[in-house]
């Protein structure tokens, strides 16, 4: 569960990101998917991130230090074997990149961006996951399956976030769903994780915060982070 977020700071480039040891988890979409309404619903703080009526606001590498809390069950050896419940606390960073495919900024603009977009996912070794997310109101679009299809093709880790789960009925969003799915697997072998969210309502919040959570867990026991 996080406790905390903390804005900590903006930088124009990978080679400007602070250098902390901690993993980074980074959310990025479309412009207009609802980023930041959704990083402010993770992190219980509406004010964290910039919300805008006009998209294409971020365009900076954006980080928050996280903490949070999980519990984590441990089994302990005796004549009666019981567990208890031991509250692990755990810092990561969550990064608010830029929004790809914004048509009203101009060309050099739009160039700028997403070399800082590559550049991020492809130098930035503290990254663990990068979360697209993706409209889940329409039917797969050209430009999110050619951006998961470069993330696949230079092996950068991600998983789909399906925003706006609230604007839907639950038929037609499964079907929306299962449609990405479909497309993905005309190429690849097995899917990327998924989760379905809505920033109005809440939905899907536990369980993407819980993988981000297991995912710090398994890489401590892997190698100790700073």
């Amino acid at each position: 569960m996080i406790r905390n977020a903390t804005y900590i700071i903006s930088s124009p480039d990978v080679k400007d990101c602070p250098k902390t040891g901690k993993p980074e988890y980074a959310f990025i979409g479309r412009s207009n998917v609802g980023k930041s309404s959704l990083i402010n619903m993770l992190c219980h703080n509406p004010k964290l991130a910039k919300t805008s009526q006009k998209p294409g606001k971020t365009l900076l590498i954006n980080h928050f230090l996280v903490e949070s809390q999980k519990s984590k069950v441990e089994s302990q050896e005796s004549k009666v074997e019981s567990q208890k419940s031991k509250v692990e606390r755990q810092e990561w960073y969550l990064v608010d990149l830029p929004g790809y495919g914004f048509a009203q900024t101009g060309l050099k603009q739009r160039e700028a961006l997403r070399k800082m977009i590559e550049r991020y996912c492809l130098l930035r070794e503290e990254m663990v996951c990068l979360f697209v997310l993706v409209d889940g109101r329409h039917e797969p679009q050209k430009i999110d399956l050619e951006f998961m299809a470069w993330l696949g093709e230079n092996g950068v880790p991600f998983a789909i976030v399906f925003t706006k789960g609230d604007k839907l009925g639950k038929v037609r969003l499964k079907e929306n769903v299962e449609a990405y799915k479909n497309r993905l697997l005309e190429e690849w072998e097995e899917l990327p994780p998924v989760f379905v969210t809505s920033s109005e309502t809440g939905l899907g919040g536990e369980e993407l915060t819980e993988y981000i959570e297991n995912v710090t867990v398994s890489l401590k026991e892997q190698r100790p982070l700073r």
